[in-house]
């Protein structure tokens, strides 16, 4: 009984560990149209400021914000429809300084194929080691789509080694779009701990239990 109780003591400690695997979402909805996204999920303001989520995810003024208004629709279908991203210059980039693992995913619509447009970094701003890149295909039309320039999304994800920092989105000003970038936040330490308190309790539990 105390095996079992001690086991299920260790499987509740883990399960409070919610920053073990976190995925992190930046969908773009409530920035401000034509402003770059800047600080707006770091716990400060869009170059308009907008203020969002404290997600401690920054951006370089290369990244601007896109929605729909009485010039367009710009794009259509959009995984989250309010407002999408989009680089004006190649030093658009994501920043991420706690460190993100294992995988990026986004959507995108693209007029025209882009080359390792999206490129995965191990520093801040596109800096330190190269972890993975993304060539994205043409797609903002398939399937016969036609109320908006960038009517058709598709998911794309990239598995890479290593930490990540940085994601440049390397410029493609007016071919690409972007919407709901999700990354895998690196652990918090306190995570490693309860998941070792978590494991030394169930051990202690089986010694006891063939000792007995």
């Amino acid at each position: 009984m105390k095996f079992v109780r001690t086991l299920t003591a260790a499987a509740a400690l883990l399960a409070a560990a919610p920053a073990f695997a976190d995925n992190t979402l930046i969908d773009f909805e409530g920035v401000t149209s034509f402003a770059s996204v800047a600080d707006y999920y770091n716990g400060g303001t869009d170059s308009a400021g907008a203020s969002g989520s404290d997600l401690g995810v920054s951006f370089t003024g290369a990244a601007l914000a896109l929605s729909n208004d009485e010039l367009g629709p710009y794009f259509s279908n959009a995984p989250t429809p309010g407002t999408v991203m989009f680089a004006t210059d190649s030093s658009a980039v994501m920043n991420y300084a706690h460190g993100f693992m294992n995988e990026v995913s986004f959507y995108y619509s693209a007029l025209n194929a882009a080359l390792d447009v999206v490129t995965i970094y191990s520093g801040l701003n596109g800096t330190g080691n190269v972890l993975g890149s993304f060539s994205l295909s043409s797609n903002a039309q398939l399937g016969g789509c036609s109320d908006s320039a960038f009517c058709n999304w598709q998911r794309i994800a990239l598995t890479f080694a290593g930490t990540g920092q940085s994601i440049s989105f390397g410029g493609e000003a007016g071919n690409v779009a972007y919407d709901n970038i999700t990354v895998t936040a690196v652990p918090e330490p306190g995570t490693y701990a309860l998941m070792a308190l978590g494991l030394a309790g169930v051990m202690v539990a089986v010694r006891r239990q063939r000792k007995a």
